[in-house]
């Protein structure tokens, strides 16, 4: 056990077990549990959105891919950071403005019916469970490595920690020990490219000549085509992490921590900045990595490279370093399990208990226990998943949550806010197919079957891309397209126009 990287993550839990503590305080109403009261600044929310959408696939697994795969691991930089460019400009304002708690509070703004807000729920359950149980198996990895603690007992341990963030918290705790998550990662991997960047003279154009000697991949390992070697599935990738964003639940949920449109816009622009900052410093990690920990060595950690930018620290500022990383990944995983967990249980207590079984009747109180409650059976229901899937490919899980985001979620804000015809089967059409055939034909493909054993099943995949972005997003705009026209209900034109000036002005009572 690393004694000292030991000691920082006892440190980290205990400061986030603090901030939860005094956030307890504060969260009595469902706006508290949900939003915080929406009393966050548009700093505050950026940040915190920063700490949610730089997960563990960000700091771990793209530096790894950098490392091993050169140019082909920096598609995922720029496919997350081009991302927030729909987010900002398509979605944020709207949904904040027609929303209360959750996604489906801005569907049900325009179809105010149970089916819509269920399957809506359905979909953000889904999504932040797939999420989730990546998160969760990297957590129970990256503590087994370095602290020794069995895989089992490492994934209650931080099942236990989110449960307890989330239940006794709520969103002001789960928002704050994703700022201090995310000002950590940002000071952790600055450290890091500085040192970096130093070892090459503080020239990028001496590092990208020394690249291409400093791996086994040689030349190419600047070049495309190393680890993707099919145009349309890289294409596919790519589309699935653009669109994708737009509809991740737990994203969308912290547009309603902010008082208004205008906030929520500002935290976006805070949010792309730091995101943007961190993307780019992806590159020294990967680069360092590949240079001065080496292909053999960050392969044996882990295969699918995911201790890189451990192993840089490591190997460029000692133990310390090595034990603040690991430390600070570890944080990483924590906030992020954080805010998965409380999308979907807000989506299950506010969108199926509050109107769903309670039919709108229930109180405040009654609404907040049914959020705690499914908080700890969300977190049981991963755990026990994430016990499964101890020795699967995971990879595919985030991908995963990123192609039903864009298939299921994504048609649907953009037709409730910006199509007059659109209806009530359009919607439901549009998300359960989405959500179907994203499920489907990632089941059917190659991260599931494999000729040699690679995979979950051994077999010959019938559908042949790794993503199915390509092919679902546009099958569930094209759902959606057909449910509306072949429905025989027609679009209230008058609350279409309601929508309309509410989505783009916030003014509360209609035209």
């Amino acid at each position: 056990m690393n004694v000292l990287a030991f000691t920082l993550f006892l440190l980290i839990v205990g400061l986030t077990l603090v901030i939860t503590f005094f956030a307890s305080r504060r969260t009595k109403t469902t706006a508290d549990f949900y939003t915080a009261d929406s009393s966050l600044t548009g700093w505050q929310n950026g940040w915190a959105i920063a700490g949610d959408y730089m997960s563990a696939a960000s700091f771990l697994g793209i530096a790894g891919m950098v490392a091993l795969s050169g140019f082909d691991g920096f598609f995922y930089s720029i496919g997350f950071l081009v991302a927030y460019l729909v987010v900002l400009y398509v979605v944020a304002e709207p949904l904040r403005n027609l929303g209360k708690y959750t996604l489906a509070d801005m569907i049900a703004a325009r179809f105010n019916e149970k089916k819509v807000r269920g399957v809506a729920a359905l979909n953000t359950i889904s999504i932040s469970t797939f999420y989730m149980i990546a998160q969760l198996v990297g957590a129970g990895a990256l503590i087994k490595l370095l602290l020794g603690i069995d895989y089992l007992y490492s994934v209650i341990i931080v099942g236990v920690l989110m449960t307890v963030y989330v239940v006794f918290g709520g969103m002001t705790a789960t928002s704050w020990v994703q700022i201090v998550k995310a000002v950590l990662l940002m000071a952790g991997t600055f450290i890091i490219s500085i040192i970096v960047l130093a070892k090459f003279d503080f020239s990028v154009l001496e590092m990208f000549r020394q690249m291409k000697t400093a791996t086994p991949l040689g030349g190419d390992f600047l070049n495309p085509g190393n680890k993707f070697k099919d145009p349309l599935d890289t294409l596919s990738l790519n589309l699935a992490l653009v669109l994708g964003t737009a509809g991740l639940p737990h994203i969308l949920i912290r547009f309603f921590t902010v008082k208004d449109a205008i906030t929520a816009r500002k935290s976006v622009l805070y949010a792309t900045w730091i995101i943007g900052i961190f993307y780019i410093m992806t590159i020294f990690l990967g680069f360092g990595a590949a240079a001065f920990v080496g292909y053999d060595k960050i392969v044996g950690a882990n295969a699918a490279g995911n201790m890189a930018a451990p192993l840089l620290a490591e190997a460029i500022g000692g133990d310390f370093l090595f034990a603040f990383v690991s430390a600070v990944a570890f944080a990483t995983i924590l906030a992020v399990v954080a805010g998965l967990v409380l999308s979907a249980a807000s989506a299950f207590a506010h969108d199926f208990y509050g109107h769903i079984l309670r039919k709108g009747k229930a109180t405040d109180k009654e609404q907040v226990v049914a959020a705690r409650w499914a908080s700890i059976g969300v977190s049981i229901l991963s755990i026990i998943l994430a016990l499964f899937a101890q020795n699967m490919n995971v990879a595919f899980l985030v991908s995963l949550a990123f192609a039903v985001a864009a298939s299921a979620n994504l048609p649907i804000i953009l037709f409730t806010v910006f199509w007059k015809r659109f209806n009530t089967a359009g919607a439901v059409t549009g998300m359960l197919v989405g959500l179907i055939s994203s499920l489907l034909l990632v089941f059917l493909s190659p991260n599931v079957w494999s000729p040699d054993g690679n995979a979950i099943f051994v077999g010959n995949p019938i559908f042949p891309l790794a993503n199915p972005g390509i092919v679902s997003i546009p099958i569930g705009f094209i759902a959606a397209i057909l449910g509306t026209l072949l429905s025989s209900k027609k679009a209230d034109a008058k609350k279409y126009d309601e929508i309309l000036v509410k989505a783009n002005t916030g003014m509360k009572d209609s035209i």
